[in-house]
């Protein structure tokens, strides 16, 4: 529902919020403007300034100081009325106090877009609008991250859906404090707010007298510059009028013969919140915030761009639909790295659909058992990432998970993907099944698995649940071929040939998107370095991934293969001719890639695993301290990238580089030089750095036995890393 709430809104309000955010964008610069340009206000009391403004300008009627600091006065020259920047050591105009043309019709634009009252409430309905689209934007992030309490930690995911949410989180507080105070101010424009304290009652009697000296009147003498208002002064020649002061505490009238204070009344509640939300919103006395906010606001328009191009995205990848989960009797949650977890998803909720069941598929993160009123079975489809992890879509399921008590009248399922070739297969989903049994959970189904997104496996769990619902109907699970593009190689770099170990870094160019495609999201998508290439080779539908060495800046996509015995995918690569194409898609891998932190990095690879530390090493513009250990056969054949790290040391991309060569005369692996390194590393650690592992499953085995020794010392764990997202592993 908040998905829905904040898609809908973000698309109806899209230009009048764009249009409202761009001009207090613009509007935002003249509060920074006139505080450097307003003179110094000194420590002296109203009575002083009215005395000098009096003395310089004598048919002065009212004098204003605006929030900013800035002192202005209206008076007669000659017999046209005029108003001037006020010099407040001096009395004397320093400039005109008109507002400039392209300041009006910018302030016009902005509150009634040149529409007067009507335009104002176009424009509140912006705001509200923005509110709605800022607080389910919060709640949808918060979500994405897995809770409140990970909000802050580095956004996952790639292309426009990672910048949509990063662009979010930095302007989000912006924009809600910007609609807030936007729709406070036009309620108060419009009398919907409780009524402020006003003015006192006009005195039905005055002294009669007049011409007291404006420097000698007491509560003028008692009344600082920093906290006034506005002075009004009586009318010429009219003893019935009196001075007007307006202070940040209230307004009262002063009798112009005897300077006595006559009436007076305070400010109330209303008075004051409606004071500080003006300031808040126009940055009139806090111009710095006022600049922050304009930039947050600069922010809705590449907001309303990426949303779109994700709305349109979305609505290409769909491939079916499942009811609101308060509608649903049946929940499938999906813990997903890559994706294709969901494709099995999808074909179960077809199949339940179809015997008349309600069936609503989500994330895992979403995971809110008290919003399923009418649920009775709740099914998990569980992929693990890396060394028994959480895949994206499932982040901080297991601590919610954990505090949840087993919901009567709700049974539960848990079927595990991965691949039983790595050591903690399936291993997310076994602890998922564990935690369920501990805390006594319904069971469905046993805890079952899939290798390697088996069909058949699939098929065989299927008829067990079949079964158990009293259905037939067989999981036909036939997973639709990713969309591909062509991709051509434009170079090659040969390497190994002489100790028949051939390895290629390849370089490909991606096709270029038209505005359109990029819009429709029929454009190759973005990727960063140690996002995954799927290459189908001729002769099979299966992909076979590799990690990608660089970025959708670099203008490249390029990765780095060594030829397999018998392999038919890294065959055709390392054949590959400069003019030739492959077939191919990309795949994010958001899990791992250095953190935006500005912390260092700790890059160890060995082999073809060089590739995405190079492209972390080369995407490094910033200079954050990176750190690169190496492990390969012999410098004269497997020096892969020794020119680009050279040139990276010399530049600073890196900080360090050693190199492991297990082929020459005093063999090493990447693991002897961490130990050797040792106390540096430790060091390193202990400065809050990260640790990126790519490479063979032995060279990373070897390299996290290192690591726990080198960490003994420090007290720290490589699980307690890998919970801090300081560990990560890209491993084959």
């Amino acid at each position: 529902m908040i998905r829905s709430l904040h898609r809908w809104f973000g698309l109806v309000a899209a230009v009048l919020i764009a249009v409202i955010a761009l001009s207090g964008t613009a509007l935002s610069i003249f509060p920074a403007i006139e505080g450097l340009t307003t003179p110094v206000t000194q420590d002296i009391s109203v009575a002083e300034l009215a005395a000098r403004i009096q003395t310089t300008e004598p048919s002065v009627e009212l004098i204003r100081r605006a929030p900013s600091g800035r002192i202005t006065a209206h008076y007669f020259a000659g017999d046209q009325p005029a108003s001037s920047i006020i010099d407040p050591a001096t009395g004397s105009p320093a400039g005109s106090a008109d507002t400039s043309t392209v300041e009006r019709w910018l302030i016009e634009l902005h509150r009634a877009l040149l529409l007067d009252d009507s335009g104002r409430l176009i424009v509140a309905s912006g705001a509200a609008s923005l509110l709605t689209l800022t607080l389910s934007g919060l709640f949808l992030l918060a979500r994405r991250a897995g809770g409140w309490r990970h909000m802050l930690k580095p956004a996952k995911g790639t292309g426009d859906r990672r910048f949509h949410a990063v662009i979010s989180r930095i302007a989000l507080p912006g924009l809600l404090l910007s609609s807030l105070s936007a729709l406070w101010m036009t309620a108060s424009t419009f009398g919907y707010l409780p009524e402020g304290a006003g003015a006192p009652p006009f005195p039905s009697q005055v002294s009669g007298a007049i011409g007291a000296q404006i420097a000698s009147i007491t509560l003028l003498q008692e009344t600082p510059v920093e906290t006034f208002r506005s002075l009004s002064f009586p009318a010429a020649g009219d003893a019935s009028d009196v001075f007007t002061l307006k202070t940040a505490a209230g307004e009262g009238y002063i009798d112009q013969g005897s300077g006595e204070l006559l009436a007076w009344k305070d400010s109330n509640w209303v008075n004051r919140l409606t004071d500080l939300l003006a300031m808040l919103h126009t940055g009139q006395g806090m111009a710095w915030l006022g600049l922050l906010l304009g930039v947050s606001a600069l922010a809705v328009p590449v907001l309303s761009w990426t949303g779109l191009a994700v709305w349109f995205r979305g609505r290409g990848e769909k491939k079916g639909s499942s009811v609101s989960a308060d509608e649903a009797d049946t929940i499938i949650l999906v813990g997903s790295e890559g994706g294709t977890t969901w494709g099995f998803a999808e074909t179960l909720r077809k199949s339940l659909a179809a015997h008349g069941m309600h069936v609503h598929v989500g994330p895992m993160s979403s995971f809110q058992p008290a919003r399923w009123p009418i649920a009775q079975r709740l099914i998990l489809l569980a992929a693990t990432y890396g060394d028994a992890e959480a895949p994206a879509s499932a982040q901080g399921f297991l601590d919610r998970f954990r505090r949840t008590p087993a919901e009567k009248g709700l049974s539960l399922a848990v079927l595990g993907f991965g691949d039983r070739s790595f050591p903690a297969y399936c291993g997310f989903a076994a602890d998922i099944a564990r935690l369920a049994e501990e805390k006594g959970w319904d069971r469905l189904l046993p805890y079952d698995t899939v290798d390697r997104q088996s069909s058949p496996d699939f098929a065989r769990w299927g008829r067990d649940l079949a079964e158990m619902l009293g259905l037939t109907f067989e999981l036909d699970h036939r997973p639709t071929r990713p969309k591909t593009w062509e991709l051509s190689l434009v170079s090659r770099r040969d390497y190994g040939a002489s100790v028949q170990a051939t390895t290629v870094i390849l370089r490909f160019t991606p096709p270029m998107p038209s505005v359109w495609q990029r819009l429709a999201g029929n454009a190759f998508p973005r990727f960063e370095a140690g996002d995954l290439v799927g290459i189908l080779p001729e002769g099979s539908e299966v992909p076979r991934f590799y990690s990608i060495a660089s970025g959708t800046k670099d203008g490249f996509l390029e990765i780095c293969v060594r030829k397999q015995p018998g392999g038919l995918c890294s065959g055709q690569l390392t054949a590959l001719e400069p003019g030739q194409t492959v077939t191919a898609f990309v795949r994010s891998n958001p899990s791992f890639r250095p953190l935006h932190s500005g912390r260092p990095v700790i890059l160890i690879g060995a082999g073809t695993g060089i590739g995405p530390l190079a492209g972390f090493a080369r995407a490094n513009r910033a200079r954050h301290p990176m750190y690169l250990y190496f492990g390969t056969r012999h410098p004269a054949s497997d020096a892969l990238y020794a020119e680009e790290l050279s040139d990276w040391r010399q530049d600073g991309r890196l900080a360090g580089v050693s190199t492991a060569f297990s082929r020459t005369a005093n063999p090493a692996y990447v693991q002897d030089i961490l130990r050797k390194d040792a106390a540096k590393i430790g060091r390193l650690i202990a400065a809050g750095s990260q640790i990126l592992v790519c490479g063979g499953r032995d060279m990373a085995a070897g390299v996290a036995a290192a690591l726990s020794e080198i960490l003994i010392p420090q007290g720290v764990s490589l699980a307690a890393l890998k919970a801090e997202g300081r560990y990560a592993e890209d491993v084959y």
